[in-house]
This record gives structure tokens, C-alpha cells and sequence, in this order.
């Protein structure tokens, strides 16, 4: 019995959405028929669903994922109380399909990430591995721009003591034994490309070409990518501020060798006034000192939203009716 379910597991593929009306009904039939093939092929159970997580989209998202939750079984629906960002997002539908599947995959609904690649994940899955990360091989259909900041972001990530896979975003595979064990991690600031290594159990890689978005907007600027890039780092290390006390350290090292050139200058009558260089000083003093603040601050405002241990998400609505699960609305 273990063996044929292990053969056959049930896959729930977790698709966050923001304002994707002009995308959803384009890929939508494709995820409908991946599910279909994979279980055709015998990799998954006939039991398999695709749940659409809405992150308070402001267009007719969330009807169009009633409209296919009402047009085929397979599609479910969730619906959050408010827009809270992509990562708490994924995070909703993964904690609501942990219960219901034996393993998930994130995945967005633009089509840029090959659906295809599902397939040695499964297999992947079922040769033993509890996580899959969808790698992308190449980057030839990003500009130059996205292609310098996308790789100096992993590089950076990596250099600041983030544990990330290189080229990897939010398309994996991960069990329901490795979410049941992620459950415990209740970071309110959450940056899961960096979170799940931390679980551990066995995992490999899948690769992977990266298409253009079909239709639509990106919603991930260059902007927000800073932004998740600085909540990466802030949320999973603390190297920015041994660095900043490490250059702090050595400013003062510097410091305190001026004040004995200048009190022995001035001994020796060779001391000239000028504000040129008092000036240069004060500014490159004050300007470390803010920087220390500004990043001392950031981790302090961090612990402070932490110790409030407010929900990463509340569900608000849902497609189907399971008055049992009531205690996975709120997360």
C-alpha cells in the first residue's frame, strides 16, 4: 500500500495570483492538462488538484478562478482577506495543501516558468527527494540589465551569508513531510527561496528554460526585487552588521592614527588650519554613521514586526466547503 502511494502521490500545484486576469485564462488549461498527463503517465493520483491562491487582486481575478473551480474539480480556489505579497502568498496555499496532497509544486501563472520540467520533479519526488528546485539553465531571454542585476542579486545573497540555490525563484517541489516540518517556522518577514534549505531533507535540482511571459505585466520591477533582495538579506543573516562593525572598527583604527599625526603636527609647528578637510571628514563620518543606523534599524524593525506575531495571511474565502479545516483560514 506505502509502495503504490509513493508511486502514485497526490500533487496539489500552488499557483499565486495578482491581478491576472489577462494571463489566467490563457494558462490555466495548460496546468489542467500537465495534471492530466502526469496522470496518465501513473507519476501522480487522479486525486491532484491546482490551487489558485488570490492575493487580493484588484480585476476579475478571483471570478475567473471561481469560473474554472465551478467549470472542473480539478481547479481549486483561495482567496486572500487583503494583498500581502507574493511570498505570503505561496506560503498560504502551501499551508492549505499540506493537509490534503503528498506533495506540492509553487509555481507562477505567468508561463515563463516551463511546466514540462514538472515531470522530473516528480520523478525526482518519487526516487526519494522531499525537495526539487526548479533551476534555470540559461537567461538568454532576459535584457542585459535583468540578466547583470537577477545575477548579482544570487551573488549578493550568497556573499551576505543567504543560503540560496543560484538561479532558482519560487518553482519547486516540496512534500508534505518537509511542509509539515516548515510549519514550525514562524518568521512573519519571509524570504522562502532562503527558508526552505534551512529545513533540510534530501533535495536536488531540475533544469530548465524560462519563457516569456505569455501575457500581462511582470510584477516584479527592479524595485521590488531590491526589496526582496534587502528582506532576504536582513531576514536570514546578520553579516550586514558585522561588516558594518568591521568597517566601524577600522574607521576608528584610522581615526585614532589622525589624532596622533595631528597632536604631533602641531608640536612640531606643522599644523596648516583648513575647514577643505574638516569638512570631507565630518561628511564621511556622518555618512557611515547613518548607514550604521539605517542598518541597524532595519534589523530592529524586523524584530519588531516579529515579536508582534501577526497571521502572514488570512483566508478569506475559499471554493470548496470543508468545515473541518476551519483552523487553516489564519496563518
Amino acid at each position: 500500500m506505502k509502495e503504490m502511494e509513493k508511486r502514485h502521490p497526490v500533487l496539489w500545484i500552488v499557483i499565486p495570483c495578482y491581478n491576472e486576469q489577462a494571463v489566467l485564462p490563457i494558462t490555466a488549461p495548460m496546468f489542467l492538462e500537465k495534471i492530466t498527463q502526469l496522470t496518465q503517465d501513473g507519476l501522480i493520483s487522479d486525486e491532484s488538484r491546482i490551487l489558485f491562491v488570490n492575493d487580493g487582486s484588484k480585476d476579475k481575478t478571483w471570478e475567473i478562478i471561481g469560473s474554472l473551480a465551478e467549470s472542473d474539480p480539478h481547479f481549486l480556489g483561495i482567496a486572500q482577506s487583503r494583498n500581502r505579497g507574493h511570498q505570503n502568498a505561496v506560503l498560504a496555499g502551501l499551508m492549505t495543501a499540506k493537509d490534503y496532497c503528498d506533495i506540492t509544486i509553487s509555481i507562477d501563472c505567468d508561463g515563463q516558468d516551463d511546466i514540462n520540467a514538472m515531470d522530473e520533479m516528480v520523478k525526482q519526488y518519487l526516487d526519494g527527494c522531499e525537495i526539487v528546485y526548479g533551476v534555470r539553465s540559461r537567461r538568454d531571454t532576459d535584457t542585459w540589465f535583468k540578466r547583470v542585476t537577477a545575477e548579482s542579486f544570487y551573488k549578493l545573497m550568497n556573499d551576505m551569508g543567504t543560503e540560496v540555490v543560484y538561479n532558482h525563484a519560487d518553482y519547486r517541489l516540496v512534500s508534505s513531510r518537509v511542509l509539515q516540518a516548515f510549519s514550525d517556522y514562524h518568521e512573519v518577514n519571509l524570504f522562502l527561496r532562503g527558508m526552505f534549505p534551512l529545513v533540510g531533507f534530501k533535495s536536488t535540482s531540475v533544469f530548465y528554460a524560462r519563457h516569456e511571459r505569455i501575457a500581462g505585466e511582470s510584477h516584479y520591477p527592479l524595485s521590488k526585487m531590491l526589496g526582496l533582495a534587502l528582506d532576504g538579506i536582513t531576514s536570514m543573516s546578520t553579516k550586514p552588521i558585522r561588516l558594518i562593525t568591521g568597517f566601524g572598527c577600522l574607521v576608528a583604527l584610522i581615526s585614532f592614527i589622525g589624532v596622533i599625526w595631528s597632536i604631533a603636527a602641531h608640536f612640531m609647528g606643522a599644523a596648516v588650519a583648513g575647514w577643505s578637510s574638516m569638512v570631507c571628514i565630518l561628511c564621511f563620518l556622518g555618512g557611515i554613521q547613518l548607514l550604521g543606523i539605517g542598518v541597524i534599524g532595519e534589523y530592529v524593525g524586523k524584530t519588531y514586526m516579529e515579536t508582534k506575531k501577526r497571521p502572514r495571511y488570512i483566508i478569506s474565502e475559499k471554493t470548496w466547503d470543508d468545515p473541518d479545516k476551519k483552523d487553516m483560514l489564519i496563518g
